[in-house]
């Protein structure tokens, strides 16, 4: 299988257009000619009608202004559950768009603001869960991308777009990025604003980003994250490693890989401490999902009403899970969330260790693209709040393989600048 990932990392490309050394018209020409000639094996974005016209008149009204905004004419994809004016959004679904109107989403109108264009909406399996789109792996075209957010991680390691918006609430993010061997950021709860994103569980979807690189996703997180304030570069960090259960939902090869993602972080100075973690992680996986299904049903109640017949098997089973979840097991996940993140950081204290490192999947992309995959090695971060971010870190059998690594809630900053000193040794 012939690879289509592509290098476009988005710090140097951004550098490079701020300063006239790449052309932004032939930039986006350029993409414009490489999504079409990949878009028949990739299936990464939604279909949209003039594409190239709306494009190039957003890349000429914004050459033409005098200003040079931090993201100045980086190329963007968006998975469509972001609402944006003048583009339709279905969510991966059958329901017709008007279903969805919403004002545009406040994560795109940073981006825009800060100079960024909008290259298309990217494909979402059904309503952010798990009914797969028919975006295939670049690595491997007979592989998942991961989902949910399968279109965004596919179209950055594809180097159509130097950056994607998408979303997590259990794994969408992380996952597709390690999967697909980019950077995924998912910052901590609530700090990039949800507001013009169709939910999937509020109480915890999390708007994140994909880049090829660390330095890229620092860019955009200091657009996107409220409160941005950088820290002072620091000693290399005290990293944890989660053993026991959670480590065991892995396969072996991706443990495998991770144990020795572990020796060259040793081997580059890091201080590794293991602890015991997560004993009782089916039950912070089952909390999860109950509280998933449940505000999945809330969120879908008039919708599944009007055009249950449109929902896919899987969506319209979720819908039927989460309407008997009841109050009470709906209120023990939102309060469980607090009070991993109370252990989770009880034991960073204990340990002193700075942020965790783990899988971010099981093992690389799993064959077939009626699946995205398995979410648990992300679960616990999600559930419980944290920033975490997703890294390249080696390969099983020419598929990537990432290491995700988490810190303290509210510590988006620290951790952008502890992946930067964990990217190179990582790759390997």
């Amino acid at each position: 299988m012939v690879s289509l990932a592509h290098s476009l990392p988005l710090a140097p490309t951004l550098a490079d257009l701020r300063d006239g050394g790449l052309d932004l018209a032939g930039h986006v020409d350029a993409a414009l000619e490489r999504l079409e000639s990949l878009e028949p094996r990739l299936r990464a974005f939604v279909p949209e009608a003039g594409r190239a016209e709306r494009v190039r008149a957003a890349a000429r009204a914004l050459a033409d202004s005098a200003s040079r905004p931090p993201l100045f004419g980086a190329l963007v994809g968006v998975k469509d559950i972001f609402a944006i004016d003048g583009l339709p959004m279905r969510a991966g679904s059958a329901l017709p768009a008007e279903a969805f109107a919403m004002p545009e989403s406040a994560a795109v109108r940073r981006l825009l603001e800060a100079g960024a264009l909008v290259l298309g909406k990217t494909v979402t399996t059904e309503f952010a869960f798990m009914e797969a789109g028919a975006t295939a792996n670049p690595h491997d075209q007979t592989r998942t991308p991961g989902g949910s957010s399968s279109g965004s991680a596919a179209a950055v390691a594809a180097g159509i777009v130097p950056l994607a918006l998408g979303s997590q609430t259990v794994g969408s993010v992380l996952r597709p990025a390690a999967f697909c061997g980019v950077v995924g950021f998912k910052p901590t709860y609530g700090r990039i604003p949800i507001d013009g994103v169709i939910p999937y569980s509020p109480s915890v979807d999390t708007v994140g980003t994909f880049t090829q690189d660390v330095a890229g996703a620092a860019l955009v997180a200091a657009v996107l994250i409220d409160d941005w304030a950088p820290p002072q570069p620091g000693p290399r960090p005290v990293l944890g490693v989660p053993d026991g259960r959670y480590l065991e939902q892995t396969q072996p090869d991706g443990r495998a890989a991770f144990e020795g993602a572990l020796a060259r972080l040793a081997q580059a100075g890091f201080e590794i401490v293991r602890v015991d973690a997560l004993p009782d992680v089916e039950a912070i996986n089952a909390r999860h999902n109950a509280l998933n299904a449940a505000e999945f049903a809330m969120v879908h109640r008039d919708w599944f009403a009007q055009w249950g017949a449109l929902y896919r098997g899987g969506s319209a089973a979720l819908f039927d899970r989460g309407r008997v979840v009841s109050a009470e097991l709906v209120r023990v996940g939102r309060e469980g969330r607090g009070r991993l993140r109370e252990e989770l950081t009880r034991l960073m204290d204990v340990g002193g260790i700075d942020a965790w490192v783990a899988p971010a999947a099981p093992g690389p992309a799993p064959l077939g693209l009626d699946t995205t995959g398995v979410t648990a090695m992300n679960l616990p971060w999600t559930h419980a709040g944290l920033p975490a971010i997703a890294l390249p870190a080696g390969s099983v059998d020419g598929m990537p393989v990432g290491v995700q690594a988490a810190a303290r809630f509210g510590e988006d900053e620290r951790l952008l600048v502890w992946a930067e000193r964990l990217e190179v040794p990582l790759r390997g």
